[in-house]
């Protein structure tokens, strides 16, 4: 069959973010755990927030490199 490929990797990885999150939303529908839901979802955050911080070093990385 052409234009199909046998390439199955979808990037359907976890991560400890992921899990973490997830095992704080069941602790929390279970009432095991009382916190708010700013807190349960903190590791989405948290891994957003140093994503962006590392995105927003390298911009300045490579604009400082092409002023210089």
């Amino acid at each position: 069959m052409a234009g199909t490929s046998s390439n199955s990797s979808a990037g359907g990885s976890l991560g400890f973010a992921g899990a973490l999150t997830i095992a704080f939303i069941v602790l929390k529908l279970t009432g095991v755990i009382g916190w708010s839901w700013w807190l349960v979802l903190a590791p989405i955050w948290i891994s957003a927030g140093l994503a962006a911080l590392i995105v927003a070093v390298v911009v300045l990385i490579a604009l400082t490199r092409k002023g210089s």
